[in-house]
Order: structure tokens, then sequence, then C-alpha cells
């Protein structure tokens, strides 16, 4: 029996990979590479070239491997660009997990963890988020990530009335640095830190947007989590559901208290060598002072901790920067 992983050679997706691999859980790979690189899938891992909108692929997986259960990434994560593509975001994300489920009801798999999103819980009321607080995405992203949740329940409600239904669990989460494995980098055009990298290495001042928040330096205070510890926790969350253990519908993998902006600018000057002082730009409309979630549900059920301090964050994302591999 294997775990069928979605977007498994993508940053994250790669890193969950291996945590399964740790575990010495039997993986199969689906990613279409659209932000994702070959390279980060071991050989040995079976690997299909193909998106999880393409039936026919997840046809061919589904009925090729025996699979126990889903650890559901793909997907097109930029809530910016969601904004100017929403058809693409909703077809990738809505579209695909339709797809997913399906099949996966086609081939008795009853077992998901979905990497959900803290995008959909918009600008919160307040700066400390519980898996309570009101949904209210601002962003077809944040909003697609949601109806995927929404299609998890729904199908569960219908499968529980011949059987036991579809046991599933949804993880939220804010900001993911660092890295586990040297061979393992955020690429992403959009995340803070590989944005900072680039600038450093370009010879360029990275920036900060606005510094006068309401918060202890002025700068937005946001979760920012290791990419190591998610994986560890959506591993967790797939043995929980193997083992037939009760888990909530939605687990935030949260800090508790967040980081600043700056704070993390002073951990990428102290950790690289590179004395620079961030040039202050304005403020980006609608950047909330702070949002930080609180990750005591999975602290009790998933194996969830901040195993890495701030400094530990940068440091492993700046080794696997150094380490670019030809084909990236």
């Amino acid at each position: 029996m294997a775990w069928l992983v979605t977007g498994g050679a993508g940053y994250i997706g790669a890193h969950v990979v291996r945590a399964f691999g740790t575990e010495g859980i039997d993986v199969v790979v689906i990613d279409d590479l659209s932000s994702g690189h070959r390279g980060f899938v071991s050989p040995e891992v079976p690997f299909v070239e193909a998106n999880v909108v393409d039936r026919a692929a997840l046809h061919g997986i589904f009925g090729g491997h025996q699979i126990d259960g889903v650890v559901h990434l793909a997907g097109f994560k930029y809530a910016g660009v969601s904004v100017q593509r929403p058809l693409h975001t909703y077809t990738q994300n809505v579209t695909g997990m339709v797809s997913l489920l399906e099949e996966m009801a086609d081939h008795d798999v009853d077992k998901i963890v979905f990497s959900s999103s803290a995008a959909t819980y918009g600008t919160p009321d307040t700066g400390i988020v519980t898996e309570q607080n009101p949904t209210r995405p601002e962003s077809p992203y944040g909003e697609s990530k949601l109806i995927g949740e929404w299609l998890l329940r729904d199908q569960a409600r219908a499968t529980s009335q011949n059987g036991p239904g579809l046991r599933h669990t949804s993880l939220r989460y804010f900001n993911v640095v660092g890295s586990g494995y040297p061979d393992l980098r955020d690429t992403s055009p959009h995340n803070l830190f590989p944005l900072v990298f680039e600038q450093l290495v370009n010879g360029k001042v990275p920036y900060i947007n606005g510094d006068d928040y309401p918060t202890p330096d002025g700068t937005c205070v946001r979760d920012y989590v290791h990419v190591s510890d998610l994986a560890t926790s959506h591993v967790a969350a797939a043995k929980a559901l193997t083992a037939g253990r009760e888990l909530e519908p939605v687990y935030n993998l949260g800090s508790g208290d967040g980081l600043s902006v700056r704070q993390i600018m002073d951990a990428v000057a102290a950790v690289t060598g590179i004395d620079f002082t961030p040039d202050i730009h304005p403020r980006r409309p609608g950047d909330p002072a702070q949002i930080v979630a609180t990750g005591e549900l999975a602290a009790r059920d998933l194996d969830w901790r901040m195993r890495h301090n701030v400094e530990q964050m940068v440091a492993s994302a700046w080794e696997a920067r150094q380490t670019v591999r030809a084909e990236d």
C-alpha cells in the first residue's frame, strides 16, 4: 500500500514525500511540474507527470497502484495572481479536487489529508487566529481552498450514508519557510525568503512594505513555520487516519506568536553575513498588522510544534539557496 502525494515535486510536497520515506511509508507522486522540480523526487519513487485535472492520469495511478490514502498538495497557490487568473485558479484547485475525489470514490480510497490555507480566513478580526475564526477569503485562491474543504465535508457526508465514508482533515497555514535538505528549496517568485535572497544575491537591497504598523517594531507580524515541521504533521495526519483515529475537520499549523518582517530581515543579515539596512516602502493596501494562528489542536493530535527558531529557518533556507542545482 502507498499514499498518493499530489504536487509531490513542489517545495512543500517534496518535503512531505521524504517525511513519508523516513516513516517507511511508500508513496506515489503526481505533479505537472508547473512549479515543482523533477529532481526534488527520488528516481526510486513512482512519479507521474500530469495535472490532477487529468482524469485519465489519475485513473491510471489508482488502477496501477494500491493507494491507501491521498495527501493533496497540488494546486495554484499564488493568492495575488489568482485575482488576475480566477478561472485558472478555480480549475486547478476546485476542478482538481473534484477529479481527485471522484477517482478516490471509484477506487474505494477513503482517506485524504488536504493542504489548505490560512487564506481561507481573509483578514481576521483578531490578531490570533483559531479554527473557530470565521472564514472570509479575499482572493480566488483563498475561496478555492475553502471550497475544497466544503467538497471534502460534503463528500464525507454523502459517502457515510452506506458505510464509514470518506475520512479527511484539512491543514491551514500561512508562510512556509526554510529547508530540510540542501537540495530542496523554495523557488516561488512570490515568497518572502526567496525574494530577499534574490535581492541580496543580485546586489540589491531588500525592502519592507511599511514600518508604521501598531506592532512592537512597526512592521507586519506573520506566522512563519518551517517546512519540515509542516511535513511531519502532514504525515502524522495520514498515519492517524490510517489508524482510524478521529480527527478535526480543520487544523491550524501556526506558531502562536509570529515574527515581524524586520525580525526576518535582521536574521537574514546575521545568517548570510551580508550587512544591509532594508529600504522602507509604503504600506501595501490591505495588509493587516498581524495575523498569527494558534496550533494547539494540531499539537494535541498531529505532532505539531515549532522545532526551528528564526535563525535556523533562515540558515536552512540560505544553505539550500547556496546549492542551487543546475537543472533549476
